[in-house]
């Protein structure tokens, strides 16, 4: 099992400050299921290359020296001693630790430099998707390489072989290239070597600390990081959206980009700036945003001369601190502090302060609430604020057939307590015009499918004169 790394440009054997590791000197350490070399096969100013070695042994595996209380992890015959695998991950921790946490005593502002950096991960399994490492790597900034063979050339027929040499090129941090490679190698594998807890978790978070929640493929990720264990997939999904600010639809199933070769722009920028237009569309001078979450739809609005007056509401006063931050409110100009307003409310109640807004705009939120609280949500809205728009956004059910990581009946976020398809959400706005004396417009968000229609179903109600 072989993975390296190669750095070019100009004084490249800085590389052996950064990993922590003499060029001069091979060297060698123990691990539960083997060993780990580390040495460089290759060392100039121009162009210096780092090897890492893995020596399993399978003898070892079978007779449950690692592995699962049954006994043995796996039979005598098997892919583990020469595949990437999480052998691999586990070793990049215990060899290049320092070197993953960014820290470099010596040289630091060369860990926190971009470099010209080349990797290579030799026996990849890759099966059932010839797309896989383009889909997960390239949105990274990596160009990717595969190179696969035949399984014998004697027998043609039996086809290729399931695993691949993968090659990454780059101008990327040391940290963040080993930390990608930590949690995406075993992706590919779907296999742990060791028993997976609810710890497992808090590895996924702090090595996709900063790059996985804004992943287009992030739930393909996290689902196959974690293979069959489905319930730690939805829980580090919910950990990364509710530490976004985020409802859990803003992933798009297809890739990150287009036929042309242009990266897609993401489904939440999408949203926000179709609610954005339709509140400038409505004419309003005063907003509030209900269920604001973090704030990015009234970051959009402060920056409107046509808005007055912003009010962000949210249940949730942790919600609203992380908000606070995230508007940078303590630095913020005065001409947008005078127009904010940040408010603790539950949208399911009545209450005086959400009355006297033009707009009242609820962004993915409908889909959190319990179904017996609708009505109490539709008279707080409709009923007593009564603004003169409202804009609600929320997912559309029908599209879920095409996340390819989502099961049958599926809901988008742990957190949703139900999801509407197209017919549902019509139906609903009938009911809202018919009993509060609004009329609907309907409109779709993201990219369109002929048969499921887009991914967000958004309606804006306009109160009848």
């Amino acid at each position: 099992m072989l993975l390296t790394i190669t750095m070019t440009g100009k004084n490249t054997q800085d590389l052996g400050y950064l990993l922590h590791k003499n060029p001069y000197r091979a060297q060698s350490f123990d691990l539960s299921f083997g060993k780990a070399y580390v040495f460089y096969p290759e060392l100039s100013d121009k162009k210096t290359t780092v090897a890492l070695l893995l020596d399993i042994d399978p003898i070892d595996l079978a007779r449950g020296k690692v592995g699962s209380k049954d006994g043995g992890l796996f039979d005598y015959v098997n892919d583990r001693p020469y595949v990437a695998s999480s052998f691999m991950s586990t070793a990049l921790v215990k060899v290049f630790g320092t070197a993953m946490s960014g820290k470099c005593t010596k040289r630091q502002e060369l860990a926190d430099t971009p470099l010209d950096l080349e990797v290579c991960v030799h026996m990849l399994p890759c099966r059932g998707s010839d797309s896989l490492a383009e889909e997960i790597f390239e949105p990274l900034g990596y160009e990717v390489k595969t190179k696969s063979s035949i399984l014998d050339e004697k027998f043609p027929e039996w086809g290729e072989s399931a695993y691949i040499d993968l090659t990454l090129t780059g101008k990327v941090k040391l940290s963040e290239l080993l930390n990608h490679l930590y949690v995406l190698i075993p992706v590919f594998d779907k296999q742990k070597h060791y028993y997976v807890s609810e710890d497992e978790i808090d590895k996924l978070l702090k090595h996709g600390e900063g790059w996985l929640s804004g992943h287009p493929a992030r739930n393909k990720i996290i689902r196959r990081y974690f293979d069959m264990r489905k319930s730690y997939a939805n829980k580090a999904i919910g950990r990364l959206l509710e530490a976004e600010g985020e409802t859990g639809e803003d992933a798009e199933p297809e890739s990150s980009k287009t036929e042309t070769g242009e990266k897609k722009t993401p489904l939440n920028q999408l949203r926000m700036e179709a609610v954005k237009n339709a509140v400038l569309k409505s004419g309003a001078s005063s907003v509030i945003d209900l269920g604001c979450g973090e704030c990015k739809l009234t970051a959009l609005l402060l920056q409107e001369q046509q808005i007055k007056k912003v009010t962000a509401a949210d249940v949730s006063v942790r919600t609203l601190e992380k908000a606070k931050k995230r508007l940078h409110y303590d630095r913020m100009m005065p001409y947008k502090k005078n127009k904010l307003t940040l408010m603790q409310a539950s949208l399911t109640y009545k209450d005086p302060r959400f009355s006297g807004y033009d707009t009242a705009c609820v962004i993915e939120v409908i889909e959190h609430l319990d179904p017996q609280r609708i009505p109490s949500f539709e008279k707080s809205v409709f009923e007593y604020a009564v603004p003169k728009t409202v804009i609600i956004t929320t997912p559309n059910k029908d599209y879920n057939v095409l996340y390819e990581t989502m099961e049958n009946g599926e809901l988008r976020h742990t957190d949703h307590r139900f999801e509407w398809t197209r017919e549902e959400f019509k139906s609903w706005t009938e009911h809202i015009c018919s009993t509060f004396g609004y009329i609907v417009e309907i409109s779709e968000i993201g990219n369109r499918d002929e048969t499921y229609g887009s991914p967000t179903q958004m309606g804006v109600f306009t109160k009848c004169v």
